[in-house]
């Protein structure tokens, strides 16, 4: 995966509230059924939340899916957490929606051209 996706998602879930709240809500979908429901981590998958994280992520998610929006501090405390999961979010990402992502990034070199007579 190119670097500055990376880079670039990692910066998103650090500081973009829309990436924050579908990140957390999709990475509360890939925890099982048990975990939803208990808020905890029980397997040690490398899917979802970290042991550490789950219940007040998973409790952020239970608040995103009953319709309301997170606050200040929960998001604040969200930005410290997410960015960890980059690797999980972008599996999750289209390839081709990934592939805009990485057009966007790339520098655009203008070039001049001087004419001479």
């Amino acid at each position: 995966m190119n670097k500055n996706v990376v880079a670039f998602i990692k910066t998103q879930l650090g500081s973009n509230p829309t990436w924050a709240t579908r990140a957390i809500v999709k990475l509360h979908e890939r925890q099982t059924f048990d975990e939803q429901n208990s808020q905890m981590t029980k397997e040690s998958n490398g899917v979802g939340f970290n042991g550490t994280d789950a219940t007040i992520l998973s409790s952020f998610a239970s608040q995103i899916h009953k319709g309301h929006t997170l606050s200040q501090k929960q998001l604040a405390i969200a930005f410290k957490k997410l960015p960890k999961y980059s690797r999980q979010v972008i599996e999750m990402i289209p390839s081709e929606k990934l592939s805009e992502i990485e057009v966007k990034l790339v520098p655009v070199v203008t070039i001049k051209i001087q004419v001479t007579s």
